[in-house]
Parts: structure tokens; C-alpha cells; sequence
């Protein structure tokens, strides 16, 4: 079992407090996971909870309170494990809603999928959710830094760095899928936004003021 999927079971039970009072466990959830602005157990806190679950595990965090923030961690897959994190759309897909928790595994009919995961029922708990809204299935095990790439990479571009400059991004939650080598139009969208977020010039090229960045950016 991974160390995230073993603390998230060992956090089973904890449940918000009906009326003005407050679980100090989900206000430390939120506090731990620089969401200190969260001070009540009403505010949704499933992501909360898996922000919280990745600090003290060492992996990517979307660093949002809104379910849908983890989309762009990691990288997709289609195929998930035990501890990758399931993301579900709520009311529609077009809503800003959803849910996030931990996947633990499908029904044999493959139309559940079951979570661990937090504000399941108003506490951590195991529950099952329909298959069919499930909008990406992340997976945040083993991502890890393979250096930072050299400048200059930009669309066309093709290789080892591009690789590592893929790995780094998927790293730092913005997600271009299975890390393949080329600088795509998917490389490059994540890449954009990533200069857009670091007010850096949004041109699409890696050059030597974003490497430095980056460096900077994974020795956090």
C-alpha cells in the first residue's frame, strides 16, 4: 500500500460537527495544506482533505479547495491504481462541481468506482460513485524530477529534454499527459499556462529565465 493510500485509511472516521462547532482535525487538514483561510467544516473539503493527504505524503497538490483543481495534477491515465486520485464531475460536466478522493478500485460491473476520501458522507470514509461521471483519473506515485531541462525547447521540439521538462511539469500540476518526448500542442498549452501562472512571458518557449524558475520551483 502506498504511504498516501495508508494515511489517508488512517484518517477513516473523522466527521464534521453539526451546528456552530467545528472538527479541529478538518481545520488542521486545511491549515497543513496552506488553506488556513478554511475555517469551518461546511466549506466542501474533499479536496481539502487530498491536498492535505499529498502534503505529508511528499506528492503534488493542486493547492485549491475545489475538487476540479486536480485535473492538472499529475499525469492522466486510463488504466488507474490503488492511490491514484479519481476526479468526478457533480450536477454536469460543464459545472464548475465535482468530487476528488482516492481510488481504491471498480465494482465488477465496472459502473462503481470506490473512493477513500474525505466529506463522503460528511466524514473520511469508503464510498462507491458512478463510473460515469468520472472526468480523469490522475496518477501522482513516482512522478519525480529527472532534471531540470537545458534551454531551449519550444514547439517542434523533440527528445530527453523535452522529456524532462514534461516530467517537471506534470510535477508541478500542469499536467501533458505521458511524458512522450515531443513538444506537442498539449506540451505546449500545459507550458503556457505555467508561464501565465509565474508571470513569466507567454510565448510557448523554455528558455533560460523559465529554467531558472523551474530549478527554483522543484527544490520546494
Amino acid at each position: 500500500m502506498s504511504k498516501a493510500l495508508q494515511l489517508a485509511f488512517e484518517e477513516l472516521g473523522v466527521r464534521e460537527i453539526s451546528g456552530s462547532q467545528h472538527e479541529a482535525r478538518i481545520l488542521q487538514y486545511a491549515a497543513e495544506s496552506g488553506m488556513d483561510y478554511i475555517n469551518d467544516d461546511e466549506t466542501p473539503w474533499c479536496s481539502v482533505f487530498v491536498n492535505w493527504v499529498c502534503t505529508k505524503s511528499s506528492l503534488p497538490t493542486s493547492g485549491k479547495p475545489n475538487a476540479r483543481s486536480w485535473v492538472n495534477v499529475g499525469t492522466t491515465t486510463n488504466q488507474p491504481k490503488p492511490g491514484d486520485v479519481v476526479v468526478f464531475w457533480r450536477e454536469s460536466v460543464e459545472s464548475w462541481k465535482g468530487h476528488v478522493a482516492f481510488y481504491l478500485g471498480h465494482s465488477p460491473d465496472m459502473n462503481k468506482v470506490f473512493c477513500l476520501g474525505g466529506n463522503q458522507g460528511n466524514e473520511v470514509s469508503v464510498a462507491a460513485y458512478d463510473a460515469n461521471k468520472v472526468l480523469r483519473y490522475q496518477v501522482l506515485e513516482g512522478l519525480t524530477p529527472s532534471g531540470v531541462p537545458a534551454p531551449t525547447l519550444k514547439s517542434g521540439s523533440k527528445g530527453d529534454e523535452v522529456i524532462k521538462l514534461q516530467i517537471a511539469l506534470n510535477l508541478k500540476g500542469y499536467s501533458v499527459g505521458d511524458p512522450d518526448g515531443d513538444f506537442g500542442k498539449k506540451t505546449e498549452s500545459a507550458f503556457k499556462r505555467f508561464q501565465a501562472d509565474n508571470g513569466l512571458k507567454i510565448d510557448g518557449v523554455y528558455g533560460r529565465n523559465t529554467k531558472a524558475l523551474l530549478e527554483s520551483l522543484l527544490q520546494e
